[in-house]
Order: C-alpha cells, then sequence, then structure tokens
C-alpha cells in the first residue's frame, strides 16, 4: 500500500503494455466492470470499478458496464438501479456500453447446443447432491455419470425440452464434458445450466433455464470483444474452465487476469453478510452509514475523489491483505480538508450569558469559509448575547493540563473576543449556564494589548440556532476481522456503540443553506454531511470522519518498529 502519491505500475498495466507491444488486440483495450445485481456495490467494487475504467481511461481504450443477471431468484431492479447510481456517482461512464447476461441469453444457448454437437456436453439426470458426491475431493478422483455418454441427439432433445418447460427445478441439468480426474476440481464435468422456474427481471417468464456464472463469464466477454477480462483473485482457479469454453467453441478469446480482492478492517464484504445485517436490522438498510457499501459512504459523506484516490493508493497485487480503515478514513479527510467549508456546531450545548453585552443586539462575525482555500471566501456570522458552547469546553475544577473555559480564566471566541468566566450557575449539582463577560476591545478574538490566551472554543448564537440531530459514528465491529473467526457468528462481534444519535444540538444559521449530502467540517469536531432524510423540521447530520488523524499514528507506530 502506497502511503504517499508515488503510485507505481502494477501488473496487470505491465501485461497490458506488453500486449501494446506486441500487437495482441490490434492495439486496443477494452475491458469490463461486471457486477451482478443481487446487492449494493461495496468498497471492495470500488476498486474493481477504478482498475476497470482507469485502465481503459489511461489507455484511451473502453470499459462496459455489464450486468451478470443470470440468477433471477436473487436479482431484480432496485440492484440495478443501485450499482448504476454509484458508478455515475464515482465519476465513470460507460457511453452507450450498457449490456446485460440476459442480452446473450438467445446466443449461450446456441453455443450450449454447439457444445452437445462437438461432443463436449450432455444432460444428467442426478440431483444436486449426487452431482456433488460424484466430483470426488482434491485428493480423490471423481466418477462419471451414469448419463455421461448419453447420445448427441438425445441431448440435443433434452436440452430443448429442458429449455421448453417439461422439466421441474433441479430434474435435469447440462454438463460439460471434461474430465472427472482432473486436479482442478472446476474442471471435473462443471454444470452449464440448470432448470429454474423463475421469473426473470427482464426476461419475465421467457425462460426457465438459466447459464451458470462460469458459462456465461467467457461468452459475455467474448460476444463484447473484451480484450482484458479482470477479475478477482478467487477466480483463478475457474480460469482453466473460461479458457476451455472458448477453445472448444473456437470464438474470439479474451485474457483473464487476476488480482486481490479489498477488504477492510473491522467490516465484512460478503454480500450474504451485508445482505443478513440488512435484513435482521442490525442497520438501517444498505446505505446506512456504517455500512461499506458505496451508498453508505456517500450518506457518511465521503468524497467521490477520496474513494477514488484510496483505491489508487492501496494499488493492485497478487496476494490477499486487509487494509486499514483508518488509511481510507485519512484519504477522507485529506481530500475534506481541502474542499469542505468550516461551520460552528455545539454538539452538548452549555448556556453562556454574556453580562457585558446588551441583549437586544445582534452583531455579525466575519468568518472565513476554508483557511486551505483562498477562494473560499467568507460568510457572515451571528453574534448575540447567549451563546451555546461545547459542554466539554468548560471545567469548574480544572485539571493541570485542561486550558478551555474555567472560573475566571480567559479564553477566545472563535472570530469573536476574548471572554471570561464569572459565575456558574447550577441545578442539582449539575451546571447548566455560565455568567461571563467579554473584552470589548478584543472584537475578532485579539487583544491590542498583545496579551495570549490559551484556547480558542467554536460556538453558536442562542437566538439564531438551528436545532439539528446529529449522528455520530463509530466502527461497525469490535474486531479487525469479523468475517475471519473460526468460532462464533460473525455478528456476535457488532459494535454496541456504533452510532450515537444526539438529539440537542446546536449549530449556526448558514446550515440551512445546505442541501442533503453536502460535505462540510464542524471546527474542533470532525467532518460532517447533510442527511437525504433531512428537513426543515427535522435537521439530520451525520458524521464522516474525525479530525484527529488516526492513520498518521499507526504510520509512526509502524517506523519505530
Amino acid at each position: 500500500m502506497d502511503s504517499n502519491n508515488d503510485y507505481s505500475h502494477d501488473f496487470i498495466r505491465d501485461i497490458i503494455d506488453e500486449d501494446s507491444k506486441t500487437n495482441k488486440y490490434e492495439g486496443r483495450v477494452h475491458t469490463r466492470f461486471p457486477p451482478e445485481p443481487n446487492g449494493y456495490l461495496h468498497i471492495g467494487h470500488a476498486k474493481s470499478i477504478c482498475l476497470n475504467f482507469g485502465i481503459a481511461e489511461e489507455y484511451d481504450g473502453l470499459c462496459n458496464l455489464r450486468f451478470d443477471d443470470t440468477n433471477p431468484v436473487k436479482e431484480g431492479e432496485e440492484y440495478v438501479r443501485s450499482i448504476i447510481e454509484d458508478i455515475k456517482w464515482l465519476g465513470f461512464d460507460w457511453e452507450d456500453r450498457l449490456f446485460f447476461a440476459s442480452d446473450y441469453f438467445d446466443q449461450m444457448y446456441d453455443y450450449a447446443l454447439d457444445l452437445i454437437k462437438a461432443g463436449k456436453a450432455y444432460v444428467d439426470d442426478q440431483t444436486a447432491e449426487e452431482i456433488s458426491e460424484g466430483r470426488g475431493t482434491l485428493t480423490k478422483p471423481g466418477k462419471n455419470s451414469l448419463y455421461r455418454d448419453r447420445p448427441v441427439e438425445e441431448n440435443l432433445d433434452l436440452l430443448k425440452r429442458m429449455k421448453a418447460g417439461e422439466f421441474a427445478d433441479g430434474e435435469k441439468v447440462l454438463r460439460a464434458k471434461i474430465d472427472m480426474s482432473h486436479p482442478n476440481m472446476n474442471m471435473r464435468d462443471p454444470v452449464i445450466y440448470r432448470v429454474l422456474h423463475a421469473s426473470h427481471h427482464r426476461t419475465d417468464d421467457k425462460w426457465c433455464i438459466y447459464p451458470m456464472y462460469d458459462w456465461a463469464h467467457g461468452l459475455e466477454d467474448s460476444i463484447e470483444n473484451i480484450t482484458h477480462s479482470i477479475c478477482t483473485l478467487e477466480f483463478e482457479n475457474h480460469r482453466p474452465l473460461y479458457d476451455w469454453f472458448l477453445n472448444e467453441l473456437d470464438v474470439y478469446h479474451p485474457q483473464q487476469i487476476e488480482f486481490a480482492r479489498l477488504s477492510l478492517t473491522y467490516t465484512v464484504m460478503s454480500k450474504r453478510m451485508l445482505l443478513e445485517l440488512v435484513k435482521e436490522k442490525h442497520v438501517s438498510g444498505w446505505d446506512d452509514p456504517r455500512m461499506p457499501t458505496i451508498s453508505g459512504m456517500r450518506r457518511r459523506g465521503y468524497s467521490p475523489a477520496a474513494i477514488r484516490t484510496f483505491c489508487k493508493r492501496i494499488g493492485v497485487a497478487k496476494a490477499n491483505s486487509i487494509i486499514p480503515i483508518e488509511f481510507l478514513e485519512h484519504c477522507v479527510r485529506d481530500d475534506l480538508n481541502k474542499t469542505a467549508p468550516r461551520f460552528m456546531g455545539v454538539l452538548r450545548p452549555l448556556k453562556v450569558v454574556i453580562d457585558n453585552y446588551p441583549e437586544d443586539k445582534t452583531d455579525e462575525m466575519e468568518v472565513v469559509n476554508n483557511p486551505e482555500d483562498p477562494d473560499a471566501g467568507t460568510r457572515k456570522v451571528p453574534f448575540s448575547s447567549v451563546l451555546y458552547i461545547e459542554r466539554e469546553d468548560f471545567m469548574e475544577n480544572p485539571s493541570k493540563k485542561f486550558w478551555r473555559l474555567a472560573p475566571d480564566r480567559e479564553i477566545r471566541l472563535n472570530n469573536a473576543y476574548l471572554i471570561a468566566c464569572t459565575d456558574v450557575v447550577k441545578e442539582n449539582e449539575e451546571v447548566t449556564e455560565l455568567r461571563c463577560e467579554i473584552d470589548p476591545a478584543t472584537r475578532g478574538g485579539n487583544a491590542p494589548d498583545g496579551r495570549r490566551v490559551k484556547s480558542t472554543l467554536h460556538w453558536v448564537s442562542a437566538a439564531h440556532a438551528l436545532n439539528a440531530e446529529v449522528h455520530l459514528y463509530d466502527k461497525l465491529f469490535t474486531i479487525e476481522n469479523p468475517a475471519g473467526q473460526k468460532e462464533g457468528n460473525f455478528k456476535e462481534y457488532l459494535n454496541p456503540d456504533s452510532l450515537n444519535v444526539l438529539k440537542s444540538c446546536k449549530v449556526e444559521p448558514a446550515i440551512h443553506n445546505l442541501k442533503a449530502f453536502d460535505r462540510f467540517q464542524f471546527l474542533r469536531k470532525g467532518y460532517f454531511c447533510i442527511d437525504p432524510n433531512s428537513t426543515d423540521e427535522n435537521l439530520i447530520i451525520n458524521q464522516t470522519v474525525g479530525l484527529r488523524d488516526t492513520w498518521a499514528r499507526i504510520q509512526k507506530q509502524q517506523q519505530k518498529k
């Protein structure tokens, strides 16, 4: 993983460079991103999206978006729409090259007939359990099916009858005839088609047989004239089957290349696991800001640029590894620091009354929108005699290392005045209000006599404050690798404190001008965004990341080792 901006050339680009030198594909580079529409995309898919679309852009090539919709039981239009939205949001465009595996069902069926005619496929009457048992093990060869030597004409007739709906689910399958003693289990007469009476989200009830992924994958690549079929590492053992199908059919043959998939600490990437979290309501939905989904990250306030940078900086490798989630947060923080406007918001308010400031007076303080962006300009923030500060910014009996507001201590209100606490109001031993005085000569926050204070606090005018519900987030799981535990269910490691809802927050009125998904920084608190469910009556703000760069601390610790 690259911790700086020096992005190295990876092995996939090395392969493409060599293919370009040898003119293997007449100089073409044509990739594809092939999601299965059975769930929402997550950060692991983002890596593949950035890789496939990025390579196409770098080599002046093309990249298709193709949905692998071969399993109607688990797939649907909701997922198709979400995937399209996510890829567009990340900043990629497939132009007019939107395809579906179902576009090729007729061609795939014709290819299956060709394979039967060549004596390379047969219809098997065994059950799924019998087929599985007959495949053998890694150390024991499989056994030929009793139906393996059916005549070509009988196989053709049976496949046509399967397509016509004469057989029940699981009653018959079409298998490739390869080698039941092959050391690669995937080559032991794999299933090509299964009977499945289910409505498809695009073809309705036209089909009652559906192709298996290994059959469909290579044919889709071939039909679309893909040059480099880039897959994650779990498909490496499937590559011999990919090549076998295309060679036996004697059709255009792309090259499959595998790379290590992305895994993040403190989360899970399995669609099955993510679906469990959604269905069992451990999260509010696929776009819950605690989820590793692209829609969840968007709702949390991650920017497309930050995700693209993260995917580029982690690089492409052949060995699986787990990336610290702190590095993703570092990339998000680094991007938002440059682009996010600054506002003031008090999450746990404590009332402050300024006794020497007129009750009926409102002033406006000029505040810089983003000190990292010279073109961001300034805004006016209202100031009045009653303010809110963070409860944690006051201590009645301060410790030695506490430099914020305390009785008879002077501090600075950001871009406003120097202020001192003169009295503390309590109810049942709890501090409910502070009585304070400002130094009128320090407007803007600086003292003419040059005296210094050790702390600057953010604040909000009580008369102008907006009420807000702020959602604070922590890691979704309590351990680094919840999916890799040999004992116990991964849900046993869910973090009960992953969401903390604060309902009585006070934020400055300029927040009202923001819209859903807008990202910003609350001074001294972190980065946040407007939740899409937010309304004028119920302002909801999601925490994105804190200000502290945990990744920098982790790097320092690693350097010491």
